[in-house]
């Protein structure tokens, strides 16, 4: 999954960011709330994490713009100010959830899966595409039941092809989405982890799930 996260305070931002990379999900970066809405409207994202009190536009002020256009991603405001009223605007303004500085990142994390489920067509964190198993919330692998270990990446391309059942996804889809504004176009990057996949995923099976459709880009889905 790709994330927005747009914090003006440099370190809590670095600190939310290592976080989430960590976690394997795509990170893009902001600090002021003009450069988030421009981000948000640019950009295709699978939740954001809004501080408030950002120079510029303040995080209830981006959340109103983009509910405004009927934009239903799912969204976390960070604030430092706890009373009641604050959440109430907060949550009136459109926002998923609300979390007081300073939080615990494991507590964030949960937050972030909630959410996202919540907005996924997937009602169980477990994916399956024929023998295929993927637990978003464990990242965990499996086919046939043996475990296939994955490296962050791998798993992140993985969980977004899943995510995109039987749907063709373009080399640039696919960086955009995982590497962001990191891409720089022409890479042959997203060909060699399609092709570190197709060799966990599909090596010494008969029955392959990855596939190559000519001059598109790729899919997975049981039965092409």
């Amino acid at each position: 999954m790709r994330i927005l996260v747009a914090e003006d305070e440099h370190d809590m931002n670095r600190l939310i960011v290592k976080t989430l990379e960590k976690e394997g999900y795509g990170v893009d970066t902001c600090f002021d709330g003009e450069d988030a809405l421009y981000c948000l409207e640019n950009t295709e994202y699978d939740a954001a994490i809004l501080d408030i009190m950002m120079p510029k536009k303040d995080g209830v002020a981006v959340l109103k713009a983009l509910r405004k256009k009927n934009h239903t991603l799912p969204v976390i405001l960070l604030t430092a100010r706890d009373s009641i009223a604050d959440r109430v605007n907060g949550l009136d303004s459109g926002a998923d959830d609300y979390l007081v500085k300073p939080f615990d990142f494991d507590e964030l994390l949960a937050r972030i899966r909630a959410i996202t489920r919540k907005h996924s067509p997937h009602a169980s964190s477990i994916m399956s595409v024929g023998d295929l198993t993927l637990d978003t919330r464990s990242h965990k692998v499996q086919r046939e039941g043996k475990v296939i270990e994955l490296s962050s990446k791998e798993y992140a391309i993985l969980e977004y092809m899943c995510m995109n059942l039987g749907m063709v996804l373009s080399r640039e889809k696919i960086a955009e989405h995982i590497w962001g504004y990191d891409y720089t176009g022409g890479s042959n990057i997203v060909d060699v982890y399609i092709s570190y996949l197709r060799k966990k995923i599909d090596g010494g099976y008969s029955k392959k799930l990855l596939h190559t459709i000519w001059g598109s880009g790729w899919m997975i889905k049981e039965n092409l």
